[in-house]
């Protein structure tokens, strides 16, 4: 008589593939996650490297719209070829403005600022900004008898402090103004030779944007 064997003792395939395709389908979900994962990782570099590109774009266009009003401005005295805007800076040669080692505007450089001043206050208060005005000398010692200066930075500092003032007595507001000074620092060509040193001695006016202002404190 044939015994029949406990259910138990029995191979059961069903029984022996359920978990592995339970492992297979663990696996495919960890898998698809991190997938999923990997994608957004992607797409938010991808968003941000959109929206970096579009600020550089809307930042150089708002540069070129910037360096073309100024100009448009300044078309009159740039058409005369004694000023020069390079990247938002008006460039005066200094053999304009002063004789060799001097800080007294010649008449010819007092001319040229008054006649500059009426279009930078309407570039100027129509993005409310204020003119940075800069001295630069070349590299040469100062040689002066009367030791009126104590070295080129010194130079350099008058000069802009002269053209500031002068520009001021010709109806730029003061509070849209300043003053600044390189000396020989920032050289725009080499001071090898007095071509370069040339175009060394100048000063510079920049608009700059104005420093937000604060509100006061209640008392």
């Amino acid at each position: 008589m044939m015994e029949l064997n406990d259910p138990n003792d029995l191979d059961d395939p069903i029984g022996q593939t359920a978990p592995v395709w339970a492992v297979f389908g663990d696996l495919m979900a960890g898998l698809l996650g991190a997938f999923v994962l990997i994608l957004v990782g992607v797409l938010v570099v991808q968003m941000d490297l959109v929206a970096s590109l579009k600020e550089e774009v809307e930042k150089r266009q708002i540069e070129e719209q910037r360096r073309m009003a100024l100009e448009k401005a300044l078309a009159i005295p740039m058409a005369s070829g004694r000023v020069t805007v390079v990247n938002g800076r008006i460039g005066i040669s200094g053999s304009v403005l002063f004789d060799l080692g001097s800080d007294q505007l010649r008449l010819e450089g007092r001319q040229l600022l008054k006649s500059l001043v009426p279009p930078l206050r309407v570039y100027l208060g129509e993005r409310n900004e204020m003119l940075m005005v800069s001295g630069f000398t070349d590299d040469k010692l100062i040689r002066d008898g009367n030791q009126r200066f104590a070295d080129n930075l010194e130079l350099s500092a008058q000069r802009a402090l002269t053209v500031t003032r002068a520009l001021i007595e010709d109806g730029m507001p003061s509070s849209q103004v300043f003053a600044a000074a390189f000396g020989a620092e920032q050289p725009v060509a080499p001071n090898t030779d007095e071509k370069g040193r040339a175009r060394n001695r100048r000063v510079e006016m920049a608009p700059v944007p104005k420093a937000p202002t604060q509100a006061k404190p209640h008392e």
